[in-house]
């Protein structure tokens, strides 16, 4: 129901032709807990991958390869797809277990920017195909809502509220959780940013974290990123370590949106 509101929403926006934007600069969801608050260029096809170590109540763990596949559908809408991660010693209800998570298939829709303000609604909905003791075993639905405020040329502010409908054995445990980071671009192909993340289950103790890192971008449509984290609270990991590298290929021409099928194929220099 929620990709389809959203879907509804992003039919009625003002057409622009695709692949206007395809010379902008890559921007991902990672490695900040806060999604970005725009869309991947209508034509794009945006690749995000990680890995992370993990440690969580004395145990240690590896999540990869933490995949997102993004496509450009249209003018500030994208169609969103998590490949399932292997989580190693992953800390469930039932204790630590290992193997894969479940699928994901969202749907983002970008509004702005208006006065240097950006915001972005993205429903999304997990599929039960992950490993026994990993899985949800349900269909789980979330709903977020990134946002992002330039500050000044080098400053940027960004935050995201979302709330998800998680399965677990006592029944669903309606999760909020609120994040906001700032950035600091340290030279053209360089940034930094520290983040805040709370989240707050219905059921369950509240996990705080504080979340660091910086991106390296050796072109406009890659980057490596680098990022470290500590729990602030019993509930939160104790902390995580991660590196991961995203690339955008440009595969359709700026044509107008309704021409999209007749587009050709284009790469960028990445």
């Amino acid at each position: 129901m929620l990709l389809l509101l959203a879907v509804a929403v992003a039919s009625h926006a003002e057409p622009k032709p695709c692949g206007a934007d395809a010379g902008s600069a890559i921007s991902t969801d990672r490695p900040q807990i806060t999604e970005a608050s725009t869309a991947v260029p209508c034509g794009s096809l945006q690749l995000e991958n990680g890995l992370a170590d993990t440690e969580a109540g004395g145990k240690w763990g590896l999540d990869l390869p933490e995949t997102w596949m993004r496509w450009g559908v249209q003018a500030g809408g994208e169609v969103r797809f998590a490949v399932p991660v292997y989580f190693s010693n992953e800390q469930t209800a039932t204790g630590f277990s290992s193997g894969a998570g479940d699928v994901v298939l969202g749907y983002k829709q970008h509004f702005g920017p208006a006065k240097r303000f950006d915001v972005s609604v993205i429903p999304s909905l997990s599929f039960p195909t992950g490993s026994s003791r990993i899985s949800s075993h349900g269909y789980d639905p979330s709903l977020q809502i990134p946002w992002s405020r330039g500050l000044s040329k080098n400053w940027t502010t960004a935050g995201m509220f979302s709330v998800t409908w998680p399965t677990q054995p006592s029944g669903r445990n309606t999760t909020g959780q609120a994040s906001v980071y700032f950035d600091r671009q340290l030279s053209n192909p360089w940034d930094a940013w520290v983040e805040y993340s709370g989240s707050f289950p219905e059921r369950g103790g509240s996990a705080h974290i504080l979340n660091m890192g910086a991106c390296y971008k050796p072109t406009p449509h890659q980057q490596i990123d680098f990022h470290w984290s500590v729990g602030l609270s019993s509930a939160a990991p104790d902390y995580a370590v991660g590196v991961g590298y995203s690339v955008r290929f440009q595969l359709l021409r700026a044509k107008p949106a309704h021409s999209l099928n007749a587009a050709s194929v284009r790469f960028p220099n990445s």
